[in-house]
């Protein structure tokens, strides 16, 4: 999942990002209610989720979910916050928040509150196109694009790009793909990974100003927009 980590407290949002991170997700933090506008606004609607503490300079955590509810972003918001009464709670909720969580909290509870809103917004629709950065995946007319120009995928390529657009941001390691894109709960010990990877590689990057396949040294590969 894309979350969106909007705390004033830059430790306690190191620490969110870091758990969050090594759960498998893709976190982006921003330090107050402002700086997280500017990103909830740029991402238009594309973060899962949305961590948002309550107290915060320049723009409180209510008036940021009341902005982008205005606005129409329906991205689920998990609000944190030290204050715990059911008013406080009420009114968090009344602002266009889908969770309210209370400081301290146990750090397993927060990603299991996370995930469940990220399941809730999965049910109510079902996601056909993949984008990442100038590349374009259609899940059902089963193309690909890039700056407009159609890439001609065989079906295993297809599927290794939708693993790596799914994950896009993130380091991806062998035997991720073995086991998601090939199916192997073992390792075969062969090329088959690297020989897809350089297909793949030829061609979503041959002939664009910027690679986007790359390789991450001693940990796998990482599609980056």
């Amino acid at each position: 999942m894309r979350i969106l980590i909007v705390e004033d407290d830059l430790e306690a949002a190191g620490v969110m990002a870091r758990g969050l991170t090594e759960a498998g997700h893709s976190c982006t933090t921003a330090a107050d209610g402002e700086e997280g506008l500017v990103e909830a606004r740029k991402a238009e609607g594309e973060f899962d989720v949305m961590i948002v503490d309550r107290m915060m300079p320049k723009m409180d955590g209510v008036q940021l979910v009341e902005t982008i509810r205005r606005e129409g972003d329906r991205t689920p918001v998990l609000f944190l916050s030290a204050l715990g009464e059911v008013t406080d709670r009420v009114d968090g909720l009344q602002a266009g928040a889908d969770d309210y969580l209370v400081k301290p909290y146990a750090f397993a509870e927060l990603i299991a509150r996370v995930e469940a809103l990220a399941r809730r917004r999965d049910t109510g629709s079902v996601q056909t196109l993949l984008r990442v950065g100038e590349l374009e995946m259609d899940l059902i007319a089963r193309t690909v694009h890039r700056q407009g120009k159609e890439i001609d995928l065989q079906p295993r390529e297809f599927q290794l790009l939708e693993f790596m657009m799914r994950h896009a941001g993130q380091s991806v390691t062998r035997t991720m793909l073995l086991e998601k894109v090939w199916h192997y709960h073992f390792d075969p010990q062969t090329n088959v990974i690297d020989v897809h990877i350089s297909r793949l590689r030829s061609k979503i990057d041959k002939g664009f100003d910027r690679p986007m396949l790359q390789t991450v040294r001693g940990a796998g590969y990482r599609l980056d927009a």
